[in-house]
């Protein structure tokens, strides 16, 4: 089975300033992140704004992070969307070039009619039948308003083609509540930066964190420290990017990681409407937060 321990950013998408993807800073960024022990990354993730992105620029995306990623370097695709039908072409499109797995997010646009376990458990089942790669839930209530249940996992954990979930709740309760139910070998893997050091010593095997697009190495730092029992060095970690991705994360968001990332030598640029620029106060909270997190 594929294993999907270690860190994985969710990779910024890269605009120029006419609005379009920009292949020139994907190389860019990706080169950099080749240099780090990053386990591989996420393409169209939610950092990537990918409910923003036409179907075309998601494919030109698949396929500029599959040209510059170090062969070593695990790829996997965010593919999931509203309907079974549209993720599924995606997942297989990305299967061709390479992507090793596809992180689907849970849907929610019929809240009404999908915010329960056989709902949810119904579109994943449906989706992992007909993809040609495995698949991981993807979890985020904060931004869906649907909190796919622990025992709806723990079932689908059964099916041999969906492999794992990132649990982005940052509740450890039910990262612990998974972890006990679910089928062995199944993988948990949590979306919160503010709780990895916990999350990973209760058993997580990863993480795909919006925060490591900027400051990856204190997140392997973390994940190391955990892997080599020393929970004290992983919590110093754990407590010096606390402020810092808080406010990439839940307090300014995309805006704030892609400023991030501009001051650690990635490239951030531009956010797609209607998210807007940080403003300069939101700007000057994150360059203190991070002068003493380098890229």
């Amino acid at each position: 089975m594929l294993k999907l321990s270690g860190i994985f950013p969710p990779i910024a998408t890269p605009f120029n300033h006419e609005g379009d993807i920009y292949p020139a800073k994907v190389q860019h960024n990706l080169e950099k992140w080749n240099r780090t022990a990053l386990a591989g990354y996420v393409v169209c993730g939610s950092t990537g704004e990918s409910v923003y992105l036409t179907v075309e620029e998601k494919l030109r995306m698949f396929e500029l992070a599959a040209l510059h990623a170090a062969p070593e370097k695990l790829l996997l695709a965010g593919t999931g969307v509203e309907s079974v039908r549209e993720t599924v072409m995606l997942t297989n499109r990305a299967a061709e070039m390479g992507y090793k797995a596809a992180m689907v997010r849970t849907p929610h646009y019929y809240k009404n009619l999908l915010d329960n376990g056989p709902a949810q458990a119904l579109y994943f089942r449906a989706a992992a039948d007909a993809s040609k790669i495995p698949l991981m839930i993807y979890n985020w209530p904060q931004a869906t308003g649907v909190d796919i249940p622990a025992d709806t996992v723990a079932a689908l954990s059964e099916h041999p083609n969906i492999i794992a979930i990132k649990e982005s709740s940052g509740n450890l309760e039910k990262v612990l509540a998974m972890l006990r139910t679910v089928k062995p070998g199944f993988q948990v893997l949590v979306g919160s930066a503010p709780t990895l050091a916990p999350s990973l010593q209760v058993g997580a095997v990863g993480a795909v964190l919006a925060y490591a697009n900027a400051a990856p190495y204190s997140t392997i730092a973390i994940y190391e420290a955990v892997r080599q029992r020393d929970f004290d060095a992983a919590m110093d970690w754990q407590n010096r990017i606390g402020l810092a991705a808080a406010l990439v994360t839940t307090k300014y968001g995309i805006p704030g990681l892609k400023h991030a990332m501009d001051l650690n030598g990635y490239y951030g640029g531009p956010v797609r409407l209607p998210l807007s620029p940080p403003s300069p106060q939101a700007k000057a909270e994150i360059e203190a937060a991070f002068a003493d997190l380098k890229g």
